[in-house]
């Protein structure tokens, strides 16, 4: 055992799941290898998975995340006892929580959220699945979704007590772990979707700001149904009981739903979709037939199926699809269940389910603006004490693209912070800098894995480039700062530009300041990352990529690299699919659906290549070159990469950037490096960059711009213009 300080590590990958981090010193002087089980003693004894800290991280530090904390009962900073714990598995595990919660979730999806977290009776344990260790949970994906469909959006929140660990803990959950709810049920050898009546907690109205028109609708339709048949008999028509609703993972769907229900006092049973799909199709049947059978005895009630696309897909029918479609249209021709399918993505839900007599009403929920979401923040934050330093206005300008439960998940960061900042105090508050943080680890959802990561850096961090850095932002901030104005003048805003230049001179690099304005957000994406030897993949991720960001409006897409997505149609030798993406890329960029509140910007060294159609106006209308840095450029490029280098006071940037003619900004750059690493050559103990080497480091690097090519693109520019 070692005596270590206990340190809170703010991560955002290990926040909840379980996870110490220690110095490699002290996990071999412990015999332990990375995901071990470590044994934590503080005021009370606990487990937790070991992971190597990163580097410059105290030896004598042990670094936990605030559940850890809270389970060996110590405060940041104090010392607790660290030590190596045999491997134990856990054979059976009881669990305690509030009791909607225990109603909602099985114990199948519990098991599989607990999954690679190690247990000890008395632990509290969040739901967060484990997704890095090896024995974590194996459909990470599918679990977050059936917590998000069973629990609403703050599932991320919720903590659970460990009753009981058989045998005693510290032991590791596996997929042989009976794991159930204190008093009631344990985990089976099937996935049974569970039907869950409306709880207490069901939310209301009120507590959906920016929906209030899709509840009313809702509302006006189950009603008309559910308590005035005769008055539409009267009238020569029937009700209309079923109900599709569109809208972005996490926008409140299933919250609207749910309160819209509580307000009428009818039952809600839900179910999700892709937990019935993946059963035998006879058992999946079965289950959809007795879904709708309890419900009609059991009238009023409201049949909830959450992201319908996965049981009726629209291009991969499965035998189950005309078995569901059929108990869809005799249900809603009954008249007695009304049924409520949610889907984040339309355009992939079968035709035929979306046909008359089947889903008759549809209701969009879009991403909400940012009056919307100041109406939430206040609703989320009205009992929350704030210091005076907190806009919340502020916070909403920063989060376009934030659905209901990213705002969500930005409070409970935010709390999380200012928790650990204030462990002790009797009145604790939310800071400004506390929101800064949530910001900083919590990305909207309706962006996908494409979204670019945001550096600290603005269009002031740009040297030079004063034409270039003008033309960015008339054509990329002027039209998502003030649309307005554009509305007045009565002209629509640019679509998008063209970053060409040499390699290495800084067409990325602008793209990043832009995206550290926190203006919009950002979509990155190579050109050839679009690309697919399957017919039709490339184009359907064309218009997968401008659906997001239409959703995540307002919205910047960079397409680096461009010219190997779009190059002149009619000289490709694959086939024909650089022409259909081509194709596809103009008819998102200028068709008949309209592209509000996204830019594009493309980026290239060879925009000979690109097809002429997409450079004209409406398009990539705006063509910025990017130059090649001058003598004045250079130096400033060499201070700003070796802000952080220790120089000795005799060297002279701004000198030598006169003498590295040729150099682009990554050659500036990459001479920085070498003479850092000259002089770590020289000793490992080196404190300081010496000009003499800055002078080996200029003999060895070469510069990368090649005057023809350089020359070709001033060609290019001159005939545009």
């Amino acid at each position: 055992m070692l005596s270590l300080t206990a340190v809170l590590y703010p991560s955002a990958l290990d926040a909840r799941r379980g996870i110490v981090r220690l110095h490699p010193s002290v996990l071999a002087g412990l015999g332990l290898a990375v995901w071990d089980t470590v044994l934590l003693t503080g005021a009370r004894t606990t487990g937790a998975l070991a992971a190597v800290a990163p580097p410059g991280t105290d030896p004598r530090a042990v670094l936990c995340d605030d559940l850890v904390l809270g389970n060996m009962g110590v405060a940041d900073g104090a010392v607790v006892e660290v030590g190596a714990a045999p491997a134990v598995q856990a054979v059976s595990v009881v669990l305690a929580g509030d009791p909607h919660i225990s109603a909602a979730v099985d114990p199948t999806v519990l098991r599989t959220a607990l999954l690679g977290k190690v247990l000890t009776a008395g632990d509290n344990v969040s739901l967060l699945p484990q997704d890095l260790a090896p024995l974590g949970a194996f459909d990470v994906v599918g679990t977050r979704k059936s917590l998000a469909a069973r629990l609403g959006p703050a599932w991320t929140s919720i903590l659970l007590t460990v009753s009981d660990v058989s045998p005693a803990g510290p032991a590791l959950v596996t997929m042989a772990t009976v794991v159930g709810w204190r008093g009631g049920t344990t985990t089976t050898g099937s996935a049974t979707p569970m039907t869950v009546p409306t709880s207490t907690h069901a939310p209301t109205v009120a507590d959906l700001p920016g929906l209030e028109s899709q509840a009313a609708s809702l509302k006006e339709w189950l009603d008309l149904g559910f308590h005035h048949r005769d008055l539409l008999a009267k009238l020569g028509t029937s009700p209309g009981m079923g109900v599709l609703i569109t809208g972005p993972a996490g926008s409140g769907k299933a919250a609207l739903v749910e309160a819209v229900t509580a307000a009428l006092g009818a039952r809600l049973l839900r179910a999700w979709a892709p937990q019935l799909a993946a059963l035998e199709p006879t058992a999946a049947a079965q289950q959809i037939t007795s879904l709708l059978s309890e419900a009609a005895h059991t009238p009023p009630a409201v049949v909830l199926l959450e992201d319908v696309d996965a049981l009726a897909p629209r291009d991969s029918p499965s035998p189950l699809v005309p078995v569901f479609l059929t108990a869809v249209r005799d249900a809603v021709a009954a008249g007695v269940v009304a049924i409520v399918c949610t889907t984040s993505k339309p355009e992939s839900v079968a035709t035929e389910l979306r046909a008359p007599g089947t889903l008759d009403h549809e209701l969009a929920i879009p991403l909400p603006d940012r009056a919307q979401r100041r109406r939430l923040l206040d609703a989320l934050m009205h009992a929350v004490p704030l210091e005076a330093d907190v806009s919340l206005d502020d916070v909403a300008g920063r989060t376009p693209g934030f659905v209901a439960a990213d705002v969500i998940a930005l409070v409970r960061e935010a709390g999380l912070r200012a928790a650990a900042r204030q462990r002790d105090a009797a009145s604790p508050t939310v800071a400004k800098a506390d929101l800064d943080a949530a910001l900083e680890v919590v990305r909207p959802t309706a962006m996908g894995g494409d979204s670019l990561e945001l550096a600290q850096i603005s269009l002031d961090d740009v040297g030079d480039m004063v034409e270039v850095k003008e033309a960015v932002t008339e054509a990329v901030l002027w039209p998502l700062q003030y649309p307005d104005t554009f509305a007045r003048l009565g002209v629509a805003p640019p679509r998008g530009l063209l970053l060409y230049g040499p390699p290495g001179c800084g067409k990325t690099f602008l793209v990043k300041a832009i995206a550290g304005s926190g203006q919009c957000n950002v979509l990155s994406v190579k050109g050839a990352e679009l690309l697919s030897k399957w017919v039709g993949e490339s184009e359907r991720a064309v218009r997968e990529l401008f659906r997001r960001a239409r959703d995540a409006a307002p919205t910047l897409v960079f397409l680096d690299e461009i010219d190997a997505l779009a190059p002149m149609r009619g000289q490709s030798t694959d086939g024909g699919t650089t022409d259909r993406v081509v194709a596809a890329l103009l008819t998102e960029l200028d068709g008949v659906e309209s592209l509000r509140d996204v830019v594009v910007i493309g980026a290239t060294n060879r925009p000979d290549l690109i097809d002429p159609a997409l450079l004209r106006p409406g398009r990539l209308e705006r063509l910025v070159f990017v130059p090649p840095p001058d003598a004045a450029a250079r130096g400033e490029i060499l201070k700003a990469a070796a802000k952080l280098v220790p120089l000795d006071p005799a060297v002279d940037l701004a000198a030598l950037g006169a003498r590295t003619d040729g150099f682009s900004a990554a050659d500036c750059a990459a001479l920085i490096r070498e003479a850092a690493l000259g002089a770590m050559r020289e000793s490992m103990a080196a404190t300081t960059v010496t000009a003499a080497h800055l002078e080996a480091a200029l003999s060895k690097t070469r510069p990368s711009l090649d005057a023809a090519q350089v020359a070709a693109l001033h060609s290019f520019a001159d005939r545009r213009q």
